[in-house]
């Protein structure tokens, strides 16, 4: 069976913590797209991680953990989240797709460079390198895994690579220039350290579905951040869909028999664009303090997210697009606190309310449409059954059921790995 575990909204849902708790059970765990720009933060009995590039199956020691081809794999952050989750006393198994990209390191100047350039107008990047590397990747210019072994077809791949690009930092930038034999002697060294966990990994998932095995495909970010459904141009450089695991891994698509859409009990996000639903001042500030496990700040950047009302519009969309078959609803227990709480239920655009999430000029004019609910006002971690949960805390979750027309089979009322109520 293969299941795909991704988000609903703009990233930031608690994929991490569900894929680690469905990983108990699985044979095979497959990050399948993105980079090192975006986190999952996980709590288990090994500690507190957040991860970046490796699968959150790694604290299953049964668990194969596949980086796959559609991953922007920066080797120089993987080397460093590696030895820290080995610190910890966490030993797994490993697998990198032969056909990933490499991200190179002037994918992340390029990055920083633009951003500078482009000032107030920027795309609120995580300045690490993902745009340029998807840019060089499309350009059919980047380099893959196995070209790494290829000494002198990457020696000249690299000469002919900087030519171009010492131009653009020359004259667009005003930076210096990159001396491509250094990028060479750095690229042995990727080599050398991922050499034995190299495969073809595309190869190993089929023959797995054929023996029966179940296999994880986990996403990173969710739907409104997806290159061609989200709040373009204030999304990420590759697909955050479900229907994307099935190129990322390199499996048929018809093999994913479930889509698990992860959503937050409020909304969040990272970076620049529309939030129709968002909160600003004290309340917000209490808000973030109080979310996650350490409250709401990226674990990648360490940037603090924007907050919000949950957004009933944006979710439904996101399920849609994803093609939920369940819905899990995260972070239940952080709106303990409060006497009432909003939830967004339609968009009022020039006027007009609407319940269907338009393009990004129409989210920019929007304005939320509010339903209030009743708080709960008791702390409901340490609950084991969603039916000794309070009235108001079902009354909310059963309503976000109704409106984005999606059955709700999990609700986390903790960031632990045993904090999952099952419904």
């Amino acid at each position: 069976m293969v299941r795909a575990i991704v988000g609903a909204n703009w990233g930031d849902e608690g994929k991490g913590k569900i894929t680690d708790l469905c990983a108990e059970n699985a044979d095979i765990v497959v990050r399948f797209q993105g980079g090192a720009n975006a986190g999952h933060t996980i709590i288990n009995e090994h500690g507190r991680f957040a991860l970046h590039q490796l699968p959150s199956g790694i604290f299953n020691k049964n668990t194969t953990n596949i980086i796959a081809n559609g991953v922007a794999l920066d080797i120089n952050k993987l080397k460093a989240e590696i030895a820290s989750v080995k610190e910890q006393g966490v030993e797994f198994n490993l697998l990198i797709s032969e056909r990933a990209q490499v991200l190179l390191p002037h994918h992340v100047l390029l990055d920083e460079y633009e951003e500078e350039r482009l000032g107030d107008k920027k795309f609120g990047s995580t300045k690490s390198g993902i745009a340029p590397f998807y840019a060089d990747k499309y350009s059919k210019v980047g380099i893959q895994v196995w070209e790494l072994f290829e000494k002198d077809r990457l020696k000249e791949k690299l000469k002919g690579m900087y030519e171009k690009i010492n131009i653009q930092f020359k004259y667009l930038y005003n930076k210096p220039e990159i001396n491509y034999l250094e990028v060479f002697d750095i690229l042995n060294g990727y080599a050398d350290y991922i050499k034995d966990n190299v495969a073809d990994t595309s190869g190993i998932l089929r023959n797995a579905i054929k023996e029966g095995k179940t296999i994880l495909l986990e996403g990173q970010l969710g739907s409104l951040k997806d290159t061609d459904h989200g709040i373009y141009p204030y999304v990420t450089s590759s697909s955050t869909l479900a229907g994307y695991a099935a190129v990322g891994a390199g499996i048929p698509p018809h093999e994913i028999k479930n889509i698990t859409v992860i959503t937050k009990a409020y909304s969040s996000a990272v970076g620049e664009g529309p939030f129709v639903s968002e909160i600003f001042g004290d309340e917000a500030d209490e808000l973030r303090k109080r979310g996650g496990d350490k409250g709401e700040f990226g674990a990648t950047t360490g940037r603090p997210r924007r907050v919000g009302y949950f957004d009933t519009v944006a979710t439904r969309y996101g399920c849609e697009i994803q093609g939920a078959t369940e819905v899990c609803m995260t972070c239940l227990d952080v709106l303990s606190y409060l006497d009432e709480i909003n939830v967004c239920v339609a968009y009022d655009i020039n006027g007009e309310q609407t319940k269907d999430f338009p393009t990004t000029e129409a989210l920019c004019k929007a304005k939320p449409v509010l339903k209030t609910f009743k708080g709960w006002k008791s702390d409901i971690r340490g609950i084991t059954e969603y039916d000794k949960l309070p009235e108001e805390a079902k009354a909310y979750v059963e309503f976000i059921e109704k409106e984005i027309g999606f059955k709700i089979g999990m609700v986390s009322n903790g960031p632990k790995r045993n904090e999952i109520l099952y419904r």
